[in-house]
């Protein structure tokens, strides 16, 4: 019985971490690599498992979630988290995406990366470039360049 809980263990790690392989993020590596250690040692040091069981198990919990925590920082560093206020959009340049028509919020203006609803005091054809003259809540006011 100990042999067929160990190869099952060891088996289900080892899916567990071809699916983390396949969908970064899924977070199945710690539970992945403690099944695949917990398996292991049961398999190859039977004896020992089950006076230690507890053990190995906490000792590969941290040591799998430091590893991991560790490379996923080397794989997405953190990135500052985008401001933007009302006050930095003006003066700012950026390009119709969508017409924009007097009056209307329907126009898109795509400004560093991001996209803006926005309304002009003339029609302005996507593609052409604008610059902000005020923002207003989640909207902004531009004029051709």
């Amino acid at each position: 019985m100990d042999i067929e809980l160990g190869w099952l263990m060891l088996i289900a790690g080892i899916i567990l971490l071809l699916i983390e392989v396949a969908q970064p993020g899924f977070f199945v590596a710690v539970p992945g690599t403690i099944l695949v250690v917990m398996g292991a040692t049961l398999l190859l040091i039977p004896d020992v498992y089950e006076a230690w069981a507890p053990a190995i198990l906490v000792v590969s919990a941290v040591l799998s979630s430091l590893a991991t925590i560790l490379i996923y920082r080397l794989i997405a560093p953190g990135q500052k988290p985008l401001a933007t206020s009302k006050d930095t959009l003006i003066g700012k340049k950026g390009v119709v995406t969508a017409a924009i028509r007097p009056g209307e919020l329907t126009g898109k203006v795509r400004i560093d990366n991001q996209m803006w609803s926005a309304t002009s005091d003339s029609v302005i054809q996507a593609g052409k470039p604008v610059v902000v003259e005020s923002s207003e809540g989640v909207h902004v006011k531009v004029k051709e360049v």
